[in-house]
């Protein structure tokens, strides 16, 4: 992909500007174009995988996933043929969209592509193609949507037909009932999650947030613009500390291969006044994550995004992931709509939180700690309270990374986990609480075990504490940590009931494991039985000392399955109790 020179006075991080934006989505764009077939209603890229769906919604989420990069690009050559496409699909060779259909997810991109750039599209077209456009998008008003993200699909075609005034009750409706009914998975501070559960990760933003935003912002509705811009405007605190300092988003959760549709929240906050963050911060966090990508190979050498997170990689696929998938990427073009005189292109680059200095973030809803080092600009997400077994490995590990990736693979160590017999698996995680410097759950481990979980940090390092319950006496346990990286180093010790192998055995009663972890590139890090020393005893207490800093004190599986955190600090102690239940 070539692109302009880099512009190191406007953007020293990145040297990336509005330029490099533009020539990447013309790229992406160009690209394509040679796999359209049917009139241009279909694009056939490349490869030997098809989603469950089948080629022809693979074909259909070719066509609408890269129109929205034309939308937002706002190319009226690169419309033309979307235009000719559009004739061409509603004509009868696009699916039908039925209950739970995928077409119902394209006609969303597509319903929002028309109403972005209506002069230049919609307007032009003549009035047949209208008619049996809306009759096709009409579907999506009734389909029924799987309970998660896609409840916002008929929102957002809603949107677009109330517009231009098609079945307007039917559609008022179809808006009325999506947002309704995502109210039920909002769980505050600007986090929703993806349907029932604690399913967390980012369709917080290219989703839950996109739709509702950009429906209030293109209807003018002051009322839901307030109600959701706000909700965006919190989310960004934590959001942006899942960047890392070398633009890398945080490797967690499904559709990964999205890419940087990863920064919708931040171009979406600033295109709508909604946003905590400085229009310099906004433009490197953005253009971070698109550098990112770019210069490690998602791009092919026939200018197409892989199925992969780098270049290919079949680990962070699902079942749904088709050859045209990773072009909702295209999403991450939104910036475009803002106006090349607009503070976030001309205003110079400013440092992102990760690259400002240390910091150790608890995020409530989905019990999150991050953990942030400026010196290597990593970010770590210690996750004691998202869980999704569906799509395991990436929502049930204890941590995750913006550098390491979850070993995917049944005959692979698992990473950051407690193994208990010979089970690694985690589920029906229970958040026990957050808090300055720590984080605590409670999971259901191998065999019926209860296994209670605190992590403290400081730095790079980390303290984990296990306490298992309800294994047999002799059962065996395993504890693992970081999964290797290129140009870091994982480091993983005992400290309380483990062997140098990180191994030990349950006893009669309740059994505490603890162990010393630190995910690091600072060559010259102090060794880390240095930085941080640990006493505890079989009760599930433990004292944590960290060098030049406090002492914590930590007990689990106390009165009632409770557990308290005990911060002491040069004489002076503060309590901490984590919501938990007994």
């Amino acid at each position: 992909m070539q692109l302009p020179p880099d512009d190191r006075t406007l953007s020293p991080r990145t040297g990336y500007g509005r330029a490099h934006w533009e020539a990447a989505a013309d790229a992406l764009l160009a690209a394509v174009e040679p796999y359209a077939a049917e009139g241009g209603a279909l694009y056939h890229l490349p490869g030997d995988r098809t989603s469950w769906s089948g080629r022809l919604s693979d074909g259909l989420e070719g066509y609408a996933r890269t129109l929205l990069a034309a939308a937002f690009r706002r190319d009226e050559t690169a419309l033309e043929r979307y235009a000719d496409g559009l004739a061409a699909g509603v004509a009868g060779v696009w699916p039908r969209i039925e209950d739970r259909s995928q077409p119902l997810v394209e006609a969303a991109s597509i319903a929002l592509a028309l109403r972005l750039t209506r002069p230049l599209l919609w307007d032009r077209l003549d009035d047949g193609v209208r008619q049996r456009a809306t009759a096709w998008l009409g579907d999506a008003l009734t389909a029924e949507a799987w309970p998660c993200n896609w409840e916002l699909f008929p929102v957002t075609v809603g949107g677009f037909l109330n517009e231009i005034g098609y079945e307007t009750d039917a559609s008022r409706k179809a808006i009325d009932r999506g947002l309704e009914r995502i109210e039920q998975w909002y769980v505050g501070d600007g986090w929703y999650t993806d349907g029932d559960g604690r399913k967390f990760d980012y369709y917080n933003g290219w989703a839950m947030h996109l739709y509702p935003v950009l429906h209030a912002w293109l209807a003018d509705d002051d009322r839901l613009l307030d109600l959701y811009g706000s909700r965006l405007s919190r989310h960004l605190e934590d959001y942006a500390r899942l960047f890392g300092g070398d633009g890398a988003p945080m490797h967690q959760g499904r559709s990964l291969t999205y890419r940087f549709a990863t920064t919708v929240p931040q171009w979406l906050g600033a295109l709508t006044g909604h946003t905590p963050l400085a229009p310099g911060e906004t433009r490197r966090l953005a253009s971070g994550a698109l550098k990112y990508f770019l210069d490690r190979g998602a791009v092919d050498s026939h200018g197409l995004l892989t199925l992969g997170w780098h270049g290919p990689d079949p680990a962070v696929l699902q079942g749904y992931s088709g050859p045209a998938s990773p072009y909702w990427a295209s999403k991450g073009f939104l910036g475009l709509l803002l106006p090349a005189d607009h503070a976030v292109w001309t205003a110079e680059e400013e440092p992102g939180p990760t690259e400002r200095a240390d910091a150790v973030t608890p995020v409530g809803p989905p019990n999150w700690l991050l953990q942030s080092t400026s010196s290597d600009g990593i970010v770590r997400l210690h996750n004691h309270g998202s869980e999704d077994v569906r799509y395991d490995p990436y929502y049930t590990r204890l941590a995750y990374s913006t550098v390491t990736e979850p070993s995917s693979s049944p005959s692979a160590a698992y990473d950051n986990s407690v193994v208990v017999g010979d089970d690694p698996s985690r589920t029906e995680i229970e958040p026990l609480g957050v808090g300055e410097g720590w984080v605590a759950s409670r999971h259901t481990a191998g065999g019926g075990a209860r296994v209670t979980s605190v992590v403290l940090v400081r730095g790079a390092v980390e303290v984990r504490a296990h306490l298992v319950a309800g294994a047999e006496p002799g059962t065996a346990v395993r504890v693992t940590g970081w999964a290797a990286a290129e140009g870091v180093r994982a480091e993983l010790l005992p400290a309380f009931g483990l062997t140098d192998a990180l191994t030990g055995v349950t006893g009669d009663a309740d059994t505490l494991f603890v162990a010393l972890a630190r995910l690091t590139g600072d060559a010259d890090a102090v060794p880390l039985r240095e930085a941080v020393s640990v006493r505890a005893d079989d009760g599930g207490e433990l004292l944590v000392r960290w060098s030049g800093g406090p002492e914590v004190r930590v007990l689990l599986g106390g009165t009632g399955a409770e557990m308290v955190v005990e911060v002491i600090r040069t004489g002076r102690s503060g309590r901490r109790r984590p919501t938990s239940s007994a």
